[in-house]
């Protein structure tokens, strides 16, 4: 359609696309404001989703496009890719999902200043400040890339979980890369320089990101993940400083900003450092002794579906404490039926939710939101702590390293300090496991060896049908 003169003359005003850009960012900031709880997240989402499609809009409104079509092509091939693999993605698979989604931003954030490296001739005649958010959109950019590459094919199992290092060559070598980096930078921002020295700051960029999080596995992931997802959130923050765009300066600063925050809030609840958690990475593929029989630390009880049901169906209070296993066998509506069927024999029942259950932050509200848990049984670690020595059963579903009573009473392992939930204060408790293999920290749990503890091995949807059944003749 042939837009008249004076539709064009308002479309293209300034001040009009301004307004169109601070409706957007008050649609991301109202949006997310929704994603505070499961019942109002869908829309919130939406919400933030219809901001997004008016920044596009507006952006596209821009006169001097030198290809259109090339940006049209661009978001058709982008939304062909894009909108099926997120509609089949499992939800097991949401956190190489999310570290996959979160590199490519961090990707096109570092291409955004190499074309415009190009554009501008080496940032020839332009404000030194822009130069400035430029080479640090780059650098960051491309290290939140090959960053979050590296954890997706950690969680994807395409690499090792573990800590893969260069031992004590590790710290110098990163350091000599950061500083290489660095003088890139500084010579692009101080002169022009040739293509070369911007094309040698993103290939240092990407080492210095594969060195950054190669070193890092076991339960550390998600604080990598989200401490990678604020630094594409900044990435994209400061290349909107240099395009001018108010709607990425805004976008990027709240994805920065929370990630960060998320980042803190996470290290915090592993008792851990950011810096920690960056330079001493731990956990990784080892395997504890097998199960069913003696160990060094005592014996491993092994239960049935009959006893188990028979156990929770006499108790006055059951806390379910679900990890990755229950992501794993994608049990939570399993789950769920079988706390009805509880409920229904006057059984109380609660969630207990670790800050690092899973593979991601807020895995485990996730999948049990999907599985229509109510919001006000799920308890925050601060919350249920308190209450597991007044609980009769505690029934682990894949929860390891999160349970772990070392992490309170053994100084030398590798997760001591990290707040865990306190599931051995219980009554008893059920562990669901497929084996006695380690968590994704790599060592064993002593609490798979308590006296309180009976194990149930299986599949754990497996497991909890065969207990509903069981319950069901009680």
């Amino acid at each position: 359609m042939q837009l008249t003169t004076p539709l064009a003359s308002v479309l293209t005003d300034v001040d009009f696309k301004a307004c169109l850009y601070i409706l957007s960012f008050g649609l991301f900031i109202y949006g997310l404001s929704g994603l505070t709880g499961p019942k109002t997240a869908v829309r919130g989402n939406r919400i933030a989703a219809v901001g997004m499609v008016i920044a596009v809009v507006t952006t596209l409104l821009v006169e001097d496009f030198n290809n259109p079509v090339l940006i049209i092509v661009g978001m058709v091939l982008g939304t062909a890719i894009g909108v099926p693999a997120a509609q089949r993605v499992k939800m097991t698979a949401m956190p190489q999902m999310v570290a996959l989604f979160n590199g490519v931003g961090g990707g096109a954030v570092a291409l955004i200043s190499w074309a415009e490296f190009r554009q501008t001739g080496g940032f020839d005649g332009v404000a030194t400040y822009i130069a400035i958010f430029s080479v640090f959109s780059a650098i960051v950019g491309s290290v939140s890339f090959w960053g979050s590459n590296i954890a997706f094919g950690k969680l994807q199992g395409l690499i090792s979980g573990g800590s893969i290092s260069l031992g004590p060559l590790q710290l110098p070598v990163q350091a000599l890369v950061a500083a290489g980096t660095l003088a890139c930078g500084v010579a692009i921002v101080a002169d022009p320089q040739s293509e070369i020295v911007i094309v040698g700051l993103l290939v240092l960029s990407a080492v210095f990101g594969l060195l950054l999080v190669l070193p890092i596995g076991g339960a550390d992931m998600p604080v990598v993940i989200s401490l990678l997802n604020a630094f594409t959130g900044l990435a994209a923050a400061a290349a909107g400083v240099s395009l001018d765009n108010q709607a990425l300066i805004v976008a990027g600063m709240i994805v920065g900003a929370s990630g960060t925050i998320l980042t803190q809030q996470m290290a915090v609840a592993m008792n851990r450092t950011i810096t920690s958690v960056i330079v001493g990475g731990f956990g990784g593929d080892s395997v504890a002794p097998a199960g069913g029989g003696d160990g060094e630390q005592g014996t491993v009880r092994s239960t049935s579906a009959a006893d188990v049901a028979i156990q929770m169906a006499y108790a006055n209070q059951v806390v379910v404490v679900p990890g990755y296993g229950m992501a794993v066998s994608q049990a939570q509506h399993a789950v769920r039926e079988m706390a009805k069927l509880l409920e229904s024999k006057g059984v109380t029942v609660k969630y207990a939710i670790h800050p690092v259950a899973g593979r991601m932050p807020g895995h485990m509200n996730v999948l049990l939101a999907e599985a229509d848990v109510p919001y006000d049984q799920l308890k925050e670690m601060d919350d249920i702590n308190g209450e597991f020595n007044r609980t009769d059963v505690s029934l682990v579903i894949g929860a390891n390293d999160v349970t772990n009573p070392d992490a309170r009473t053994k100084p030398d392992s590798p997760i001591y300090g990290m707040p865990i939930l306190n599931v051995d204060e219980s009554q008893s408790v059920i562990v669901l496991k497929r084996s006695m293999n380690s968590g994704y920290a790599g060592i064993e749990n002593p609490l798979f060896f308590n006296p309180k503890t009976s194990m149930l091995f299986g599949d754990a949807k497996g497991s909890i049908e065969s207990v509903t059944e069981e319950l069901k003749v009680l």
